[in-house]
């Protein structure tokens, strides 16, 4: 039906490529063309700030850029100077750099609530080496995480809960505890005594932990001898320069970082107290562990960046910045959807500098159907979002923009409801989920 011109035929030959060539045609699957209309997942060329330009030309606005790591805008100049100049110094070596040392300096002193620091390539492997090191510092097999929190790691302790699982035997090792229910963690706790190694949680992603939940978790963690993670990947500078656990004043045993961390460039980190992460080190009598071991883990180039990063973020404040932005985005959001009268059906989500939105059909129940709707009047009209997570690089005239786009979209989702049926408007297959059984 309306804006049918809309048309990516360069973008759609080049995800024909990418299919042919690697499994799901990209590297995450949460970037899967599966995850946008029929037609038009738009490929990029490149991106400056907070715009990014695909293969037929087209210039977007863009959120949730990187899957929320770019969160300076792409080829922010402090950043870029920073790795061009290590670059050219060797990234690799037999031995630590002095830049070891210095990035984890810089980190301790931004996340002054933990120790010690190790740094790898990508969040999974943070994550799994705290539940390695918990494991082996309670000598208790089971590992509980939040059921609310959409994903911790690729590997088996996690992805085997998922729909996901095929391939990963099923251990029986993984429990899991609802956010912000701090009698139901205790339960699980009391039912499984003395065998669970961890509690391993979003410290807060889609909503606020309620009024003392952290501090709560903390001291159940210390009553049934469990090491406490937070899972900083997504909290880790957007809710403040130290973190969730900086926000709120409540310190867990171990935490994990990446994403913010370095703009986009390859770099996480697993932080904790020194008594728990030195079990990783050789400075202790007991059995060693096996904690991160990456040959890329310290390659100089993204420790720069992420030292760049800290220093921008501290210097800055980027962190206000992200949420003044969301905050104009998210209330600009709201009153074009409630203009068009699909306020109770376009709902906007979460911390201003972490937002996300729900599409929701006749009866307010979550739609992919509508969702796919939403998504390609956006596109057509130069906003690519699939979520409406901020970049600091966003001025008011992007943000100001992307409302009167939405305003747009919300025009066609209120036709579709009035019709009942959304299907005319989709062009295609509905936008699917992740993590879904078969493909």
């Amino acid at each position: 039906m309306e804006h049918e011109e809309f048309d990516l035929p360069l973008s759609r030959e080049a995800n024909e490529r990418l299919h042919a060539l690697v499994p799901g045609g990209a590297h995450t699957y949460a970037k899967g063309d599966d995850q946008y209309p029929e037609g038009l997942a738009p490929v990029i060329s490149h991106g400056e700030g907070a715009h990014v330009w695909d293969v037929d030309g087209n210039r977007y606005v863009e959120y949730g850029s990187g899957l929320r790591s770019v969160s300076l805008g792409h080829a922010h100049p402090r950043v870029v100077e920073a790795v061009r100049r290590e670059v050219g110094r060797g990234t690799n070596f037999v031995r630590p750099s002095l830049l070891e040392a210095e990035a984890a300096e810089r980190f301790l002193a931004t996340v002054p609530t933990a120790e010690m620091v190790k740094f790898a390539k990508n969040g999974s492997d943070a994550t799994t080496a705290a539940v390695r090191l918990a494991r082996a510092v309670t000598g208790r097999s089971l590992v509980a995480l939040c059921a609310d929190h959409p994903f911790f790691s690729t590997d088996d302790w996690f992805i085997g809960t998922t729909p996901m699982s095929a391939g990963i035997p099923d251990t029986g090792l993984t429990v899991t505890f609802p956010y912000g229910d701090l009698a139901a963690t205790e339960e699980l706790l009391v039912r499984h005594a003395g065998e669970v190694a961890c509690l391993i949680l979003e410290p807060a992603t889609q909503t606020e932990p309620p009024p003392g939940y952290l501090a709560g978790l903390r001291a159940l963690a210390d009553r049934h001898g469990c090491v406490l993670v937070f899972d900083e990947m997504i909290t880790g500078f957007r809710w403040s320069e130290a973190g969730a656990q900086g926000l709120y004043g409540v310190v867990p045993d171990l935490s994990t970082f990446g994403k913010a961390l370095g703009n986009g460039f390859a770099v996480s980190a697993l932080a904790g107290r020194r008594e728990v992460m030195e079990r990783g080190g050789l400075r202790h009598g007991e059995d060693r562990v096996f904690l991160l071991s990456t040959t890329h883990g310290a390659e100089t180039h993204a420790l720069a960046a992420a030292m760049a990063v800290q220093a921008t973020y501290t210097e800055e404040g980027v962190t206000a910045r992200l949420h003044a932005l969301g905050e104009r985005l998210a209330a600009g959001v709201r009153e074009a959807a409630a203009a068009m009268g699909v306020g109770e059906h376009l709902v906007v989500r979460g911390r201003a500098s972490n937002l996300v939105f729900a599409t929701l059909d006749e009866r307010g129940r979550p739609s992919q159907e509508y969702r796919t709707l939403f998504l390609r009047r956006l596109l057509a009209g130069g906003v690519l979002a699939p979520s409406f997570v901020v970049s600091a690089a966003l001025t008011d005239a992007d943000v100001d923009r992307t409302v009167d786009v939405v305003g747009q979209a919300c025009a066609l989702y209120r036709k579709a409801l009035d019709a009942g049926d959304p299907a005319p408007w989709l062009g295609g297959r509905p936008v699917k989920p992740v993590f879904r059984r078969r493909a």
